[in-house]
């Protein structure tokens, strides 16, 4: 690590220490005391720090903040940012209150042991006032630790941690910078972070998706999770040991295709496996951000409308940084084992068998498709209606080119590409594009291909 980046990270913590109105309590479980570290070799330490404490005795961790399932979770996360902020404000709220914003800074966090191959993560978070004598509010984070070195991952942590806090009273207010600082002399790389969410007092008009996003945006993780409630959730939680249905594709706006493809290709789906994978099946609706792109920037209202739309029809939403599909297959796998369903089209499966996706990729096509069918991943086809010819394309008369003709019919013949049963002439006749145009044009017979919850989200495209 450069001595530009230490004296970076050094700078933050000093400028707390100085921030005479700041001051609060270190706790951190299973990386040692390596947040509060920083604060001491800053100087000016007693300016900030209330307390350090590294309750790392299970039995002692437990007395103090109840028991849990998991001691990295989110539950024990909150069982601590409850009793040290509780603790701070009852011992030092009468004495010093009108003149301080108190905080509590705690994570619990598994890093590299003996033999210990990972997965490595933790949650970190800060309860911490807006104001002197203000109700408190919370930031929640997890972290996800891709290098397997232990003295790095406490390294990290400690900068993290230092990054963290001073985004909390210096940067928040700030959406693209306030996520971009959190890794602050890290690799991105190595220091991913795939959840950034704000709860109580002052930030009940903050929508977390657009931190969520934002994540993506600015590559501190591949890719985020909304879930039907509107809740934004750490993927890696929410899809262990899940089957999934995942439909890529822009959404824009929400059809009625969608929803009776997405239907039949669950209902396909449910037919290959078991009844208890059935029951913990989970459907998705993935967003690529090239999707959401206009220009260059994204435009986070129509994002929002989007997701809205999705969510008012019950569904999840995956935001991901990702082309191409091998990519998004090994993110899934990194989630769950259970079989996944890729539900797609005609018109991209076609793009899968072009060089382009596969430049960069030392085995073309062939590796792609490797990666592609990892772990019991299978792509769901919907049919397609040439509307001039009246040809009617299904994923068993799909002509592959040429040289990759034998190739596709192994992955037919073998379960890899399954055919999903679907005609509706209505539907097929209509693409998101030609919906676009009607909405523009204003011609009434949009309304018939876009569910009702959709409507008012589609109305942007007038």
């Amino acid at each position: 690590m450069s001595s530009k980046a230490l004296a970076q990270t050094q700078d933050k913590a000093l400028q707390l220490n100085l921030a005479s109105t700041i001051y609060g309590t270190f706790a951190e479980i299973g990386a040692g005391q390596e947040t509060a570290n920083w604060f001491f070799r800053a100087s000016g330490a007693a300016g900030t720090v209330a307390k350090t404490i590294s309750a790392y005795d299970m039995t002692v961790s437990d007395t103090l903040y109840g028991p849990v399932k998991r001691y990295v979770s989110e539950e024990r996360l909150k069982g601590m940012l409850d009793y040290e902020f509780t603790q701070l404000i009852n011992r030092l709220g009468p004495q010093r209150g009108k003149d301080t914003r108190f905080f509590a800074f705690c994570n619990t966090v598994k890093v590299k042991g003996y033999r210990d191959n990972g997965p490595w993560h933790g949650w970190i978070g800060v309860r911490f006032q807006l104001k002197p004598e203000a109700k408190p509010s919370d930031l929640i984070i997890h972290v996800r630790l891709n290098d397997p070195d232990h003295d790095r991952q406490m390294k990290d942590l400690g900068i993290l941690g230092v990054n963290i806090l001073h985004a909390v009273f210096f940067k928040r207010d700030r959406l693209e910078e306030f996520i971009e600082s959190l890794v602050d002399n890290l690799d991105p790389r190595l220091v991913e972070i795939d959840v950034v969410r704000f709860e109580g007092h002052g930030f009940s008009m903050v929508d977390n998706r657009l931190f969520a996003l934002q994540l993506v945006q600015s590559g501190l993780t591949p890719a985020t999770l909304f879930l039907a409630n509107g809740q934004v959730a750490q993927a890696a939680d929410v899809l262990y040991k899940r089957p999934i249905v995942l439909m890529r594709g822009s959404f824009n706006p929400v059809c009625n295709l969608h929803l009776e493809v997405m239907a039949q290709v669950k209902k396909t789906f449910l037919s290959h496996i078991n009844e208890t994978q059935a029951d913990r099946c989970m459907e998705i609706c993935e967003i690529s951000m090239n999707n959401l792109l206009r220009g260059d920037d994204v435009d986070h209202l129509e994002f929002l409308d989007r997701a809205d739309s999705l969510k008012a029809l019950g569904k999840n939403v995956l935001i991901t940084k990702m082309a191409r599909f091998d990519n998004l297959s090994g993110l899934l796998a990194r989630y769950t084992r259970e079989p996944i369903a890729i539900a797609l089209s005609i018109g991209l499966l076609n793009e899968l068998f072009k060089e382009k996706w596969t430049e960069d990729i030392p085995g073309g096509i062939l590796e792609s498709f490797g990666r592609t069918f990892q772990n019991k991943t299978r792509l769901y086809v919907s049919p397609w209606l040439n509307r001039k010819s009246g040809e009617f394309v299904t994923a068993r008369t799909f002509r592959a080119p040429e040289q990759y003709v034998h190739l596709y019919q192994h992955f037919l013949a073998n379960g890899l590409v399954v055919d999903v049963p679907f005609f509706n002439e209505f539907l097929l006749r209509h693409t998101p594009r030609d919906i676009q145009r009607m909405i523009a044009a204003d011609e009434d017979i949009w309304k018939t291909l876009v569910p009702e919850e959709a409507h008012r989200s589609a109305l942007h495209f007038r």
